[in-house]
């Protein structure tokens, strides 16, 4: 069958338009970094996140659910992070260490600081407020 404006095959036509598609879908998918304001995503406001002993002295801890990241350099320390990775905004699926985990895409963060140790994602984990409040620790969101 012809396409009956142009005397194309229906085929071609129809193949180069379904090109065109994915080709642009794909290339505004991958060339760019998350906005900074997609980057904080999450609740917002004072999040629980339960007991603050539940982030182990040297390590982190990965809050799912409230996209949040905590590291606790040292035992009256606690710093967070946001756990929305930065290539394209999927969140962190695990934290090994003070290593954090997209499995999205496979890029690796330090837990600690939000720096990306390993590609694609280019911008480091933008910091989120954390302390202790009445015995429990809690995330800040604006």
């Amino acid at each position: 069958m012809t396409d009956p404006t142009s005397g194309t095959p229906r085929r071609t036509v129809l193949c180069g338009a379904a090109a065109a598609l994915l080709t642009t879908g794909a290339a505004t998918a991958c060339s760019t970094e998350t906005p900074a304001h997609q980057e904080n995503t999450g609740p917002r406001g004072d999040i629980d996140l339960g007991d603050p002993e539940a982030v182990p002295v040297g390590g982190a801890k990965l809050y799912r659910t409230e996209r949040v990241i905590v590291s606790r350099p040292k035992a009256d320390v606690y710093e967070g992070r946001s756990a929305v990775c930065t290539h394209q905004a999927c969140v962190v699926t695990e934290v090994n260490g003070t290593e954090a985990y997209c499995a999205c895409h496979g890029s690796r963060f330090d837990a600690t600081n939000g720096d990306v140790r390993h590609g694609p994602a280019s911008v480091p984990l933008p910091p989120i407020p954390v302390g202790v409040r009445g015995g429990k620790l809690i995330a800040t969101r604006a």
